[in-house]
């Protein structure tokens, strides 16, 4: 991801739309469904991000875009990270945990998929064996 650090402490949402290559009307929609995502408002009314914000919005966009998750499973990807972490710390570190909880996630999602697989199997057997 790209540091924005140093820059400005605040990016209108136009200047947010250019950086992060998103329609100003995704980055709206984002914050009514991510509860991480509060951009604050100045004295206009006008959204003011912050490096923390863009951050995250970039943290979204891939998890959404690159990774392919529903919007649903990237709020639980991003409720699960460390507190920290959830709000902007190293990106490096933002990444590694988004790796451990989307694994975490991954592997607990394909026990449920075995088991019921499993139960599936155990059912045609049964049903094979009172059709004989």
């Amino acid at each position: 991801m790209k540091d924005f650090s140093l820059k400005k402490l605040y990016y209108s949402i136009s200047e947010v739309s250019k950086l992060t290559s998103l329609e100003q009307y995704i980055l709206r929609y984002w914050e009514t469904e991510f509860e991480q995502l509060k951009p604050g408002k100045n004295r206009a009314g006008n959204r003011i991000y912050t490096n923390k914000d863009i951050k995250l919005i970039l943290q979204i966009k891939r998890l959404l875009r690159e990774e392919k998750y529903t919007i649903e499973g990237a709020k639980k990807i991003l409720s699960d990270l460390p507190l920290e972490t959830n709000s902007g710390g190293g990106t490096e570190q933002n990444t590694d945990a988004v790796k451990n909880v989307s694994n975490r996630s991954v592997k607990k999602d394909l026990e449920e998929i075995k088991s019921f697989l499993l139960y599936l199997n155990s059912t045609l057997e049964t049903e094979r064996g009172a059709v004989r």
